[in-house]
């Protein structure tokens, strides 16, 4: 099991930037995939926000396409999520997951990811 730790939210004005940073613990982190989620305010689920393969090949939502961007560094064992352009439908509370089952095909479901982040609150006001 890994343990993921989520850290760089906070509040920030309609139109600004935010990066998010996901410490990931374990000696693998290289080799399997890796996803941002959120959820935001009196919903239920959790939705995808984008994932990441182990080869650096990412997917992203609608919703984000355009203006969020996933990377990772795996000499550090990390996971980040620049957000531009963000609009008050972005606050949410924001989670890093990861699936060391898998490498190439990371799942788009909340499901499919067996390790999560305590999460870090993004808020974004008009």
């Amino acid at each position: 099991q890994v343990q993921l730790v989520e850290s760089g939210g906070g509040s920030v004005q309609a139109g600004g930037s935010r990066k998010l940073s996901c410490a990931v613990s374990g000696s693998d982190f290289g080799t399997y995939c890796l996803g941002w989620f959120r959820q935001a305010p009196e919903k239920n689920q959790r939705a995808r926000v984008g994932t990441i393969n182990s080869v650096g090949k990412t997917i992203y939502a609608n919703a984000v396409k355009g203006r969020f961007t996933i990377s990772r560094d795996n000499a550090n064992n990390t996971l980040y999520l620049q957000m531009d352009s963000l609009t008050p439908e972005d606050t949410a509370m924001y989670y890093c997951a990861a699936d060391r089952r898998t490498d190439i095909y990371c799942s788009a479901l909340e499901g499919g990811f067996p390790d999560w982040g305590q999460g870090t609150q993004v808020t974004v006001s008009s």
